[in-house]
């Protein structure tokens, strides 16, 4: 009679005459006086759980929402377990409780539902822990996991219209973020090639300038030493750059005080002798043939002064 054991993961916690010794029992065979001692054997290695389901928990945001939490603890102190509080697991449901209540409340739904989960797991370990100490219970909060948070049954669908909503929001920015990260460095480019064609417009134009300008000193160079010569040099080589890019010609007919009128762009068309690079003698002389039926002499007969017509070309008869 009063001999018992305890198991590797129990301690014993022995009331004597209804006061407490300070020595917990350690595993093993022990013995105790029967009707003096009391022993009250607690597992303090065995990792317990409880779940709790919240329904219509109100949120900071004044949304409901529906929560389940697990609580996994454990016995830290058997003395306090047994003596201090006198129903310690009832204790921790009621502390369970009010932890849940007052994290939910301090968050929105969407950091409840979301990003904020490990937020609020972390909040309700740490508030029910809190209260496990003050009550002196000598449970030890392991982990606390958020099993499941939703809106409740009756609004589920507009929160999941919104969830959507929000989604579609979020899309949208990403497609408008992609879209500036392809336009932005084109637009730089465009702008960093209009420089670069600005600079060398610049550059083209003050290098024409430079030669106009040393071009000019050189003829007034040239006009200082024969002015007349000079002269008339410029005004034929101006003439034979006007008359180069005319394909019309406007002829003073004599003996009378018409104009007459010679498209030589049709006429060349016709002959199938378009072309840009200069003609030969031969050349000028068919287009005068073609062209002399236009041309009347001051007795009316047909006639071509083909020393005047021969004159287009470049001034050399």
């Amino acid at each position: 009679m009063g001999f018992y054991i305890v198991d590797e993961a129990e301690r014993g916690v022995v009331l004597r005459f209804g006061k407490v010794l300070d020595d917990t029992v350690q595993p093993g065979l022990h013995w105790n006086p029967p009707i003096v001692d009391e022993v009250n054997l607690v597992n303090v290695s065995e990792l317990n759980a409880k779940t709790y389901q919240n329904r219509a928990m109100l949120t900071t945001d004044e949304n409901i929402i529906d929560i389940e939490v697990t609580v996994q603890y454990r016995i830290q102190d058997p003395v306090k377990y047994v003596i201090a509080v006198q129903n310690p697991e009832r204790s921790l449901d009621n502390a369970s409780e009010s932890a849940i209540r007052h994290v939910v409340g301090g968050n929105s739904m969407e950091q409840i539902l979301t990003t904020g989960r490990d937020r609020v797991v972390a909040d309700v370990s740490t508030r029910l822990q809190d209260y496990m100490d003050v009550y002196n219970t000598g449970i030890f909060i392991s982990q606390v996991n958020v099993v499941d948070a939703q809106p409740p049954d009756g609004v589920r669908a507009a929160f999941d219209d919104v969830i959507r909503a929000r989604e579609d929001e979020q899309r949208a920015q990403n497609q408008a973020q992609q879209y500036a990260n392809r336009v932005i460095p084109e637009a730089r480019g465009e702008a960093q090639r209009q420089m670069e064609q600005a600079n060398a417009y610049k550059e083209q134009v003050i290098a024409e300038a430079v030669g106009d300008a040393s071009r000019f000193d050189q003829l007034l160079e040239e006009y200082t030493k024969a002015p007349e010569v000079t002269r008339q040099r410029l005004y034929i080589d101006s003439l034979q750059d006007v008359m180069t890019a005319s394909s019309k010609i406007m002829i003073d007919v004599e003996g009378g005080n018409n104009m007459l009128y010679l498209p030589l762009d049709k006429i060349l068309e016709q002959s199938g002798t378009t072309t840009t690079r200069p003609r030969s003698s031969a050349e000028w002389q068919d287009l005068a043939d073609q062209i002399a039926p236009y041309l009347q002499g001051p007795s009316g007969n047909t006639a071509v002064d083909r020393t005047r017509l021969n004159s287009g070309r470049g001034g050399r008869p």
